[in-house]
């Protein structure tokens, strides 16, 4: 979430430095920093984008952390707006206009360093899901709720799950409507942008305008934001106004389609556009931002017209940030606290687009001005920091943001650093004082958005244009992964038996994820048994507590028998068939315990703890202490995946898991049974969702159809 700054708060803010006609002298020293490679922070910004997607993720995202997410969404598709999971589709749809823009005015250089198809795909996966928007008479301009979503901290692909351990049951909503023109207004631009961009690129661009055209439409007919501003959407992106919209729209709709009754449109807006402070100037101050995109619709009003009045009013704008703007050590512009970089490259790029397409006369001091913009970001600053995740020395790690961070409890704190990099993003910038620190929490100065990277990919775009670069032919790197599953144990013994407590961990971040069929295995040895003249089975094997049961039955651990390993070694395996039994969405649910007592049989004495494999690393705990043991072995559908069997073997001498594809078999255990059934029926109710195989497992009839005929079609084979 962002802070809302409305255009009458922004005024006051900036009316001590509004530009008053005298243009101080500058020495130009604009020139590229050898030591910068725009082409790799240009490959990373898009990639940041890949990390956004919501939905049916496309098989050519590259992000080894993220899978599926939010699949009922009445629109699919999409990013995710920052940190979180909500789809704001105001700062969407600029985030997406802004790159189109990029695209549009820059296409030589991201062709020349091999970044062309990443450019397409991403922008096109935000045009598709702005394109389903539209549903005729109606256009929906959100989806899922802000309040809801940021009660829970965790990753994207559980969000569902993070929400109802929040005692927030209800589906993810939608909103739509049509007085919302602000918002409206920049879905439009994008697509009428991207129409642009995309020519000879993608077979989707005539479908984009058609989309463009009917949006504008709407928007423009009823000139309101009342819907808007009465929805959840108010509390985070706050709409000021929306004729700067409904001209920046204009003006893409008059470049893609030629027809004047667009640019007539965007003159006609012209008289309510926003003024500076006190006066009827047309407001050059403030800067291109999701609320704002008065400047950047200038820009493209005096490219349409090549009117000298607009020219100069550009001009004006330019002159403000060069000149005018709080400007601290190593060039960069601050405008205000909350994301300082994204209107410093916002501002920049634009100043790049119009020195490259309008008269402006002498543009050195401003190529300076956008040049310094795009290198105090990537590290020619006084503290040598990058301030783009992953790329240069000294970058940001602990970013803002839910699921780059996988906390496994819903915390903010935990873990300390971030498990994953978010490669690409932007972060909200230095203090007034130049001031910045990697903290997670400080989500003023180092949150990530996709408005963030707008401005930016387009300025990383002009830059590359202009002065090359090589991308890294190894990216992404594949991460260094922390162990997923494992048990947590605790052991008490006596000359009787064991006390066990044993809490078996889902800690998945590759991507965060629930897994059925998973199990641990607890070995003992048996020789006192055997030596005193029972067998193994004799042993007791009481369970004094099953935490999975505290969520249904349908969860319980099930609790093998004592079963042979080999020589005089057993095992007692505990699986859980449903995974939902143990989730990484909060202090609670990560872990799920199970309390076992084993007892030396007919209850006699002569028990030994110590001789057993699985106690290894327990024997040694103070009361009360657990330890994390590699000795107690974890599996997936019976295969193993952690720790370390008795004999020595590890998981990298053992197969990985074969996914079943058998009709009919849900839950992906190799069998045909009633647990299969189940999960089918909770998911045509909505109360799991069936993935991948698992869901084309579910489609008992083969007709590409899930529904209540599948479920009579299970029953029958079961029955069998």
């Amino acid at each position: 979430m962002k802070k809302i700054i409305n255009s009458a708060i922004a005024s006051v803010m900036i009316a001590a430095s509004v530009f008053t006609g005298t243009v101080p002298q500058k020495t130009n020293t604009a020139s590229a920093d050898t030591s910068i490679n725009y082409a790799e922070a240009l490959q990373k910004s898009l990639y940041f984008y890949e990390c956004q997607q919501a939905g049916p993720l496309p098989d050519w995202n590259r992000v080894e952390w993220r899978a599926d997410s939010t699949l009922d969404d009445f629109i699919t598709g999409g990013w995710y707006d920052a940190g979180d999971h909500v789809k704001f589709n105001l700062p969407m749809a600029y985030s997406a206009s802004m790159i189109a823009w990029g695209l549009y005015q820059y296409p030589e250089g991201i062709e020349k360093c091999g970044e062309m198809t990443n450019y397409v795909n991403n922008l096109t996966f935000a045009l598709d899901y702005f394109a389903a928007c539209d549903l005729g008479d109606e256009v929906v301009y959100q989806v899922g709720n802000g309040q809801d979503d940021h009660s829970w901290w965790g990753p994207a692909e559980l969000v569902e799950y993070g929400m109802k351990d929040q005692n927030i049951n209800n589906e993810r909503p939608y909103y739509s409507g049509r007085k919302c023109s602000a918002a409206l207004g920049e879905m439009a631009a994008a697509l009428a942008a991207g129409y642009c961009a995309l020519q000879g690129k993608s077979d989707k661009v005539d479908d984009y305008l058609e989309h463009a055209k009917n949006i504008f439409a709407i928007a423009d007919a009823e000139k309101s934001d009342d819907e808007y501003m009465a929805s959840d959407a108010k509390n985070f992106y706050r709409s000021s106004h929306f004729y700067d919209e409904l001209f920046w729209a204009a003006n893409w709709l008059y470049k893609a389609t030629g027809d004047k009754t667009y640019l007539d449109k965007a003159t006609s807006y012209i008289p309510n556009l926003s003024t500076e402070l006190g006066t009827n100037e047309l407001k050059y101050s403030w800067g291109q931002c999701w609320d704002d995109v008065q400047q950047g619709g200038m820009i493209l009003y005096a490219q349409n017209t090549n009117d000298p009045t607009y020219i100069n009013q550009v001009k004006k704008h330019l002159d403000y940030w060069t000149y005018s703007v709080k400007e601290l050590d190593g060039g960069l512009r601050w405008l205000t606290d909350w994301g300082c970089l994204r209107h410093a490259t916002a501002a920049a790029f634009t100043a790049a687009v119009a020195c490259d397409t309008l008269p402006l006369g002498d543009t050195s001091a401003y190529k300076e001005f956008y040049e310094e913009q795009a290198n105090y970001c990537l590290g020619a600053n006084p503290d040598n920091r990058s301030y783009v995740v992953g790329y240069g020395e000294n970058s940001p790690l602990n970013v803002h943001h839910r699921t780059a961070h996988s906390s496994w409890k819903n915390a903010l704190d935990t873990p300390v650093d971030n498990r994953h990099i978010l490669y690409g993003a932007l972060v909200g910038g230095p203090t007034s004082e130049g001031v910045y620190e990697d903290d997670r929490q400080n989500h003023i100065n180092n949150e990530v958005a996709c408005d963030y990277n707008a401005g930016f990919t387009g300025l990383m775009a002009k830059m590359v244009s202009e002065y090359g670069g090589t991308t890294d032919p190894n990216f992404p790197e594949p991460e260094q992964r922390e162990a997923e599953f494992y048990v947590e144990a605790k052991l008490k013994h006596s000359a009787t038996g064991s006390d066990l407590s044993l809490k078996f961990t889902n800690h998945t971040a590759w991507p965060a994820r629930i897994v059925d069929n998973m199990s641990y295995r607890y070995y003992l040895d048996a020789t006192e048994i055997i030596n005193a003249g029972f067998k193994p089975e004799d042993i007791v094997v009481r369970v004094d507590r099953d935490q999975a049961t505290m969520y249904g039955e349908e969860y319980a651990a099930k609790i093998s028998p004592i079963t042979h390993y080999q020589d005089n070694i057993y095992y007692i395996e505990v699986t859980y068939p449903d995974g939902r039994a143990v989730m990484p969405i909060s202090e609670g649910r990560n872990q799920c315990e199970t309390m076992l007592a084993l007892v030396f049989p007919n209850y006699q004495t002569g028990w030994d703890a110590t001789n057993d494999y699985s106690n290894s690393d327990l024997l040694s705990l103070k009361e009360n202490e657990t330890a994390i043991t590699d000795k107690i072995t974890v599996y997936e559908n019976g295969v193993l995946i952690y720790g370390i069997e008795p004999d020595g073997t590890t998981p990298s001498e053992t197969e990985k898991p074969e996914i079943s594809k058998i009709k009919g078999d849900t839950n992906l255990n190799g069998t045909i049974e009633t647990a299969d059934l189940v999960l089918l029926n909770k998911h045509l109710i909505k109360e799991t969702v069936l993935k991948d195989q698992a869901l084309l497992n579910a489609d008992v009839n083969d007709d590409s159809k899930l529904n209540v005929f599948d479920a009579i079609a299970l029953k029958r084979m079961i029955l069998k």
